[in-house]
């Protein structure tokens, strides 16, 4: 007995190590890490070079439900409310009609490649209908691909709240095949079930981490017992949720958002804590999962299953996005990306195990189908989702900040935090701006030497400080210390003129002879900027508006715009052509052209039967009878006159 004890410690703890090592494969050849923990798991496995035989389906649906809820919790920790509130409704409208949509999609596609029953069919949409959060979150964030915020929010926030309505449609479907009840009622049955978890979950969520926060603030343990109790909370709260009748998942992330958006003490140690328990959380869930298949099973579907992933990944995921992000105003380029980051993980090979508790016929299928999609998922999409951004032209320059926090515990109600800082060679210090007294550093280390900032005379490049600050003061040192987000001295980019944003619009048009469009005349350029952009304004975004460009030169950390450039000539970028997800004024103009294309044939038709003798004179282009129509502006304005 010890000694197979002993030996199932030594296997599981190798397996760790050599998932951990292999993630410096993963960083030099650009393979998603997840993948790599994944494969490991299936060479250990029954059919691989270790040959463990690992069957207990239930043991791993328990280890990767209590790993996911712990990723999830961690993930609401890292959400920052600013950005969420501009990623919650179409997040949410992805989340669960987005699912139900790609589910039924894939139905269509799972009853012709496999010859299932439509119920069955739906089963299988359900299964692999949700994109990971673990994937998403270690892609988007571990991998250093830099988006705009509502943007990166929504693709995070839709992977973290669609696991409930794919879980809860599911158990549903499971049940409904198992038992062979009647499914008349099963969408009635769905949307009040889904409703309900929802909303106990949310609920409890939000109480849950107001509590965890209350409770880490009031009480006075041993400091390294904080994120030891924190994370039992968290799962304390998941599991009271579950039986209540709620989604523990949504629970756990809701708690998470409510305590990382909270002031709270030991807050740096206590994210180091969880960022290591995720980290084991996903090799973990990987890992069992990987020993959980057997390869030598997947000949019986592979064809199918590569087939399904391949609709899934190129029709299903794109057509659900486009009808879900259409009332939102996402460009092209956007729903292009997020359809592409659809990524299947852990998520779906989970519910794969579902049906094989349920007993329901051919579930071994079913979850070596889930498997071979996900494989297919973190391959073509996983490993091409920084050249996609980048081709899209998505990435933006990464913000500021800190590369070190280290929180001071002190008596009274003092809140301070050492900051470490790299002197970026960009940085105002670093170009010979005087450091403010508030912000001067108590330490300095250059050449692998701590040296007192007194002795080091001026900071230079790449040397690395420590400033002794409040929270509240970090801002402000990442402008002094930190690169800038991006430089506004380059007039292509940012325009010629700088102007405010409040400057009225009426009265830049009196000075540059800009025709205004009614309804216009009262608005201010930063009102014009916010109605072009929908509120996600970044540095650099631009606005077309008559003859010239409104171009955002700074923003504030609210996203509220602080300086605007002027371009008097359109700057006309060379953007990708997306052939599809056509936004709705788009689509009316596209409708609109085929419409008098069409009249324009019948008149034709009409005219030529009613005189088919006559003939007709030819008419010259219509540059010849306009000479002004060939400088017409992009959007249709006519250009202004060159001044006198």
């Amino acid at each position: 007995m010890l000694e197979s004890m002993e030996i199932a410690i030594l296997i599981a703890s190798a397996l760790i190590i050599v998932a951990v090592f292999t993630s410096l494969i993963s960083f030099r050849f650009g393979a998603p890490l997840l993948l790599v923990f994944l494969l490991v798991g299936l060479v250990a496995g029954e059919d691989g070079l270790l040959g463990i035989h690992f069957d207990n389906v239930r043991a791993a649906f328990f280890i990767g439900s209590v790993a996911l809820a712990l990723i999830l919790f961690d993930s609401g920790f890292e959400t920052r409310l600013s950005t969420l509130r501009i990623a919650a409704l179409p997040s949410l409208v992805l989340a669960t009609f987005g699912v139900v949509l790609t589910a039924l999609l894939v139905a269509v596609a799972a009853r012709v490649l496999f010859g299932v029953s439509w119920l069955t069919g739906l089963l299988i949409g359900s299964i692999v209908g949700p994109t990971d959060a673990a994937a998403v979150f270690f892609l988007l964030r571990v991998g250093g691909i830099n988006l705009r915020d509502r943007l990166r929010s929504t693709l995070e926030v839709e992977s973290a709240l669609n696991d409930p309505i794919a879980i809860l449609l599911t158990l549903s479907l499971v049940a409904a095949l198992s038992a062979a009840t009647a499914t008349g009622g099963l969408f009635l049955d769905l949307v009040g079930d889904f409703l309900s978890q929802a909303l106990i979950g949310a609920v409890l969520g939000v109480a849950g981490g107001m509590g965890i926060v209350q409770i880490v603030n009031r009480t006075n343990f041993e400091p390294a017992l904080y994120p030891i109790m924190m994370i039992a909370m968290a799962l304390a709260l998941w599991a009271f949720t579950g039986l209540l009748g709620g989604s523990g998942f949504i629970a756990a992330y809701a708690a998470g958002v409510v305590a990382g958006n909270s002031r709270m003490r030991h807050s740096a140690a206590l994210r180091r804590f969880q960022h290591g328990t995720t980290w084991l959380s996903q090799i973990a869930m990987f890992l069992t999962l990987g020993l959980l298949a057997t390869p030598s099973q997947f000949t019986r579907v592979i064809g199918a299953a590569i087939g399904l992933a391949l609709f899934l990944t190129f029709i299903a995921r794109p057509v659900a996005i486009w009808i879900c992000l259409l009332p939102f105003r996402f460009n092209r380029r956007e729903m292009a990306f997020v359809s592409w980051v659809g990524l299947r993980g852990a998520v779906s090979i989970l519910l794969g195990i579902v049906p094989i508790i349920g007993g329901v016929p051919g579930a071994q299928d079913l979850f070596n189908t889930a498997f071979i999609v996900v494989l297919v998922s973190l391959v073509v999409q996983g490993w091409t989702i920084r050249p996609v951004a980048r081709y899209l032209g998505l990435i933006v320059p990464p913000r500021t900040g800190v590369v070190d926090r280290i929180e001071l515990e002190l008596p009274g109600r003092g809140d301070y935090e050492i900051v470490g800082y790299v002197i970026h060679p960009d940085s105002p210090v670093a170009r010979g701006q005087r450091i403010p007294r508030w912000a001067r550093p108590s330490l300095l280390v250059r050449d692998g030497r701590s040296l007192r900032p007194h002795h080091a005379g001026r900071p230079q490049t790449g040397d690395q400080v420590y400033v002794i600050t409040t929270p509240n003061y970090v801002g402000l040192l990442d402008r002094l210390f930190g690169e800038p987000g991006q430089r506004t001295d380059d007039p292509r980019l940012f325009g010629e003129f700088v102007i405010q944003p409040g400057t009225p619009l009426s009265e830049l048009a009196g000075v540059y002879g800009i025709p205004l469009r009614a309804g216009d005349e009262a608005m201010t350029v930063a009102e014009i900027l916010r109605r072009g952009l929908a509120g996600d304004i970044e540095a650099g975004d631009r606005v077309a508006y008559g003859p010239v460009d409104l171009i955002v030169r700074r923003v504030s950390d609210e996203h509220e715009v602080e300086e605007v450039g002027l371009a008097l000539e359109h700057e006309h970028r060379i953007a990708p052509n997306v052939p599809v997800f056509q936004s709705p004024r788009e689509l009316a103009e596209m409708l609109a052209g085929w419409w008098r294309r069409f009249v324009g044939t019948r008149q034709k038709a009409s005219a030529g039967a009613a005189a088919p003798s006559e003939p007709t004179a030819p008419q010259p282009p219509p540059a010849a009878l306009d000479p002004s129509a060939a400088a017409a502006a992009p959007d249709g304005t006519q250009p202004a006159p060159p001044p006198a």
